[in-house]
């Protein structure tokens, strides 16, 4: 892998697998009674978050504890940068500190990238704008493949906001490069422009796609990024691409409903969908957390045995690319 994880493009599908079957390992790991391993013991994660995101930041600040690391939260709110101070110098900063990696959200479009040049530890894009979310796709691919026990050939749908959602970005680059057909679904309205230059296909019919789908991933309609009337009411975009009842029953029996979160209940999907058995919601959050355990562990230095163990040691658990 590379040294910072900043865009879903920038994984190779070995990269990609890699991360996988490495997740699927330590999602044994957690499984135990004792969860904690001591593989980053001495490393330190910071989390810099400039945008709100508990879920996202709580993923991250368990999956590095879980390993060992100590975690510094950083939140833009009652720190230097709500006086002025340029991410450039908080960078500065968080490089005096001593840290290993930097999981970064920001709601300018690059930053992470940015970043990157100013400091020595690895880069983890936790949220960029409206461009990309990387883990949020493995996740997303993970829970895909633990399901449905395979990636390649899956029809994926992903529905709602395109124009505004990282995850969509993320999730057509990352399934494509695992072998997965995605089709993205929206009005005209909330697509992006040169959408057709993506590695997918288009509709504006989700009737027309449901039944051809093994995936449906329905997008929050982020109403906070949006500065001007992209459909006529929420009614309306509800009655033409919300998933009801009735829309979940043209699903064929195998398939599965996921949404990034959180919800708009009763707009893009309905309670009753969001909480039936086929519904891999809660399954994302928990994989969450083992995805971004393998993405710091394989950052870090995943490939060296751990701290204070030995192969001889019970304990100790083999994972692809090293021993935990």
């Amino acid at each position: 892998m590379k040294r910072h994880l900043i865009s879903a493009g920038d994984l190779s599908r070995d990269d990609a697998l890699l991360i996988l079957d490495t997740a699927e390992e330590l999602a044994r790991v957690s499984e135990r009674s004792i969860k904690k391993l001591p593989t980053l013991r001495g490393r330190t994660v910071v989390n810099l978050f400039f945008e709100d995101s508990t879920r996202t930041r709580i993923s991250f600040e368990a999956a590095a504890k879980r390993l060992s690391a100590d975690v510094i939260n950083f939140s833009a709110k009652g720190s230097s940068v709500s006086k002025g101070e340029s991410l450039k110098d908080t960078a500065l900063t968080l490089e005096a500190m001593g840290a290993d990696a930097v999981v970064i959200r920001h709601a300018a479009s690059g930053a992470p990238h940015r970043l990157a040049t100013w400091v020595r530890g690895s880069v983890v894009n936790a949220g960029d704008g409206t461009h990309e979310h990387p883990t949020q796709a493995l996740l997303d691919a993970f829970s895909m493949r633990r399901r449905l026990g395979r990636l390649d050939g899956l029809k994926v749908a992903i529905v709602g906001d395109v124009l505004h959602s990282r995850v969509a970005r993320s999730n057509v680059l990352l399934l494509g490069t695992l072998g997965a057909e995605v089709t993205l679904v929206a009005p005209p309205t909330l697509l992006p422009v040169a959408v057709e230059t993506w590695p997918c296909q288009v509709s504006y019919d989700l009737d027309a796609v449901l039944p051809k789908s093994d995936v449906v991933m329905m997008l929050r309609v982020q109403l906070e990024r949006m500065n001007a009337a992209y459909f006529p009411s929420a009614r309306e975009y509800s009655r033409r691409y919300g998933l009801d009842r009735d829309r979940f029953g043209r699903l064929h029996d195998d398939a599965i409903v996921m949404h990034p979160g959180p919800m708009n209940r009763g707009m893009e999907i309905s309670a009753e969908v969001a909480d039936s058995p086929r519904s891999t919601i809660t399954e994302q959050v928990a994989n969450g957390v083992t995805v971004r355990m393998a993405v710091l562990y394989l950052l870090l230095g995943g490939s060296e045995p751990a701290i204070g163990t030995s192969a001889a040691d019970p304990a100790v658990q083999t994972v692809p690319g090293g021993e935990l």
